[in-house]
């Protein structure tokens, strides 16, 4: 890609290799300086298209996103819970054993 974009300096490079970790003497500064450039002139193309539309608009509306209200409700009362199961007792519903034999 031909670098005719505003090319970054030797500070903005410098902040990019102090950021990213990277040591000077470890990297070959021309080939990342090139590297860079040519990123920086791909965010540039791609600048140049309309973004303004929202993407979203092409899916329908829906109330997903919303949240139910914080508020606290009643539980069940116990004489209910009772309903649910013969198997209930001392605040307990019995279940099949699963460890052990068979398990």
């Amino acid at each position: 890609m031909a670098t005719q974009h505003k090319e970054i300096d030797a500070k903005t490079l410098e902040n990019l290799l102090y950021l990213s970790r990277l040591s000077p003497s470890a990297t070959n500064m021309e080939i990342l300086k090139k590297q860079v450039d040519d990123i920086v002139g791909y965010f540039e193309i791609l600048s140049k298209y309309d973004d303004s539309e929202n993407p979203y608009d092409a899916y329908p509306k829906t109330t997903a996103d919303k949240l139910r209200c914080d508020e606290p409700e009643g539980g069940l009362e116990m004489s209910d819970v009772k309903k649910v199961s013969k198997d209930f007792m001392d605040g307990y519903f019995q279940v099949p054993k699963v460890l052990g034999e068979g398990a």
